[in-house]
């Protein structure tokens, strides 16, 4: 799966907030948008979940002040080098994340559905990889090893974060639900349980390999298929590669940010190339045929007699290909730009006047002195020669 970070909304846009917005304004208006948008009151309006999840998302890095931090600096690509941007896939991933901040209640009590008394699994969350690319890479689609890193049950105690031979006890504060009720005037607000955090047991003796985290850190190396045309900015979907969930659901996923390296010959402006092919000015104004790189190899390109500078050729279906699986490529752009020389033999100059001679053209005298090319500017030869001589 290829996705892009260009098409995000500002997150302060998402929330209606300013960017010196304080924790409270942020979290009021999440909480607004959450209630507008939650899908129990929208049935069947996909933008409205759309809008559900985009504000989930905005206030998952705005809430927390590291990612904040990043975001304020970098943008969309400073929360997500970290593996820190939220990938909600349902809706209930949404309830989970922030049920200890608004309570699962608050949607469930009002609009019937999601928040719930029963526990919830949840998905582990996502990591993310970097990937270099050359522009020959990303147009043939290529296989890559890339490295990241996350967590694994802990093999000392099972993934249980209890010591060996010892084991759990029903949570006291939540009485093993997982889950304690607030109330807030007329709302009533199911929480997770601070005490077990969501488990409904407390570990008697902590695992001295994890310390009771139930996970100790892995480095990871998979192998990644880059499907031929991803650009800059695009994101693989490695599915089931990121974090394992804290409680039995299913892993995070791995996303791969790309990163294509700039080409000596060619730009890249969507799937199209663009090459800046130096000619001469007699090929210029007689016309030729040249040759021109492609990702193909070279081709010859029919220069017509007076081309103009900067003109661009189009050289259909030799650009790059479409990422996501389409058959049509892009196109190479051919921009030609004329060559003065810097130096000229004797010949060629002598050749060059004669032509400015038939154009009527005005240019520099050859090998004048300074001084005396000044004094032609400001009295011409014409009225010098007019003059009485002496």
């Amino acid at each position: 799966m290829i996705e892009t970070m260009a098409n995000k909304r500002c997150y302060y846009e998402v929330l209606g907030v300013s960017r010196s917005a304080n924790d409270g304004e942020i979290s009021a208006n999440y909480r607004r948008l959450a209630i507008q948008y939650h899908p129990d009151k929208n049935p069947g309006d996909d933008q409205a979940i759309a809008r559900f999840k985009e504000a989930a998302e905005a206030f998952e890095v705005l809430s927390d002040s590291h990612k904040r931090q990043r975001y304020d600096q970098f943008g969309h690509a400073g929360v997500d080098s970290e593996g820190g941007g939220a990938h909600f896939h349902d809706v209930s991933d949404i309830f989970e994340a922030f049920g200890d901040i608004f309570g699962g209640g608050v949607f469930g009590d009002i609009f019937g559905g999601g928040g719930g008394r029963t526990r919830r699994v949840r998905r582990g969350r996502d990591v993310q990889s970097h990937v270099s690319l050359t522009l020959f890479e990303a147009a043939r689609g290529t296989t890559k090893n890339i490295q990241f890193s996350r967590h694994k049950a802990c093999d000392t105690c099972g993934g249980s974060g209890a010591a060996p031979g010892s084991g759990t006890d029903t949570c006291d504060y939540c009485g093993g639900r997982g889950q304690v009720i607030q109330s807030s005037g007329i709302l009533r607000m199911t929480t997770t349980c601070p005490a077990c955090h969501g488990a409904g047991r407390v570990i008697r003796e902590r695992c001295g390999e994890c310390r009771g985290e139930a996970f100790v850190p892995e480095r990871v190396t998979k192998e990644v298929v880059i499907p031929a045309g991803v650009d800059s900015g695009m994101r693989i979907r490695v599915s089931g590669e990121g974090e394992p969930s804290p409680n039995g659901g299913p892993p995070g996923d791995c996303y791969c940010l790309i990163e294509v390296e700039e080409h000596a010959l060619f730009q890249r402006d969507g799937q199209n190339l663009i090459c800046h092919l130096p000619i001469t000015f007699t090929q210029a104004a007689l016309g030729a045929t040249v040759e021109v790189p492609t990702l193909e190899g070279p081709r010859d390109l029919d220069i017509p007699s007076g081309t103009q500078p900067n003109k661009v050729f189009t050289l259909r279906r030799l650009g790059m290909p479409d990422p996501r699986g389409g058959s049509r490529k892009g196109d190479l752009l051919v921009q030609v730009q004329i060559e003065v020389p810097k130096k000229l033999t004797g010949r060629q100059e002598e050749l060059l006047r004669e032509m400015a001679e038939l154009e009527h053209a005005h240019v520099t005298p050859h090998r004048k002195s300074f001084l005396k090319t000044l004094r032609d500017y400001f009295v011409p030869e014409e009225s010098e020669a007019a003059q009485p001589k002496e």
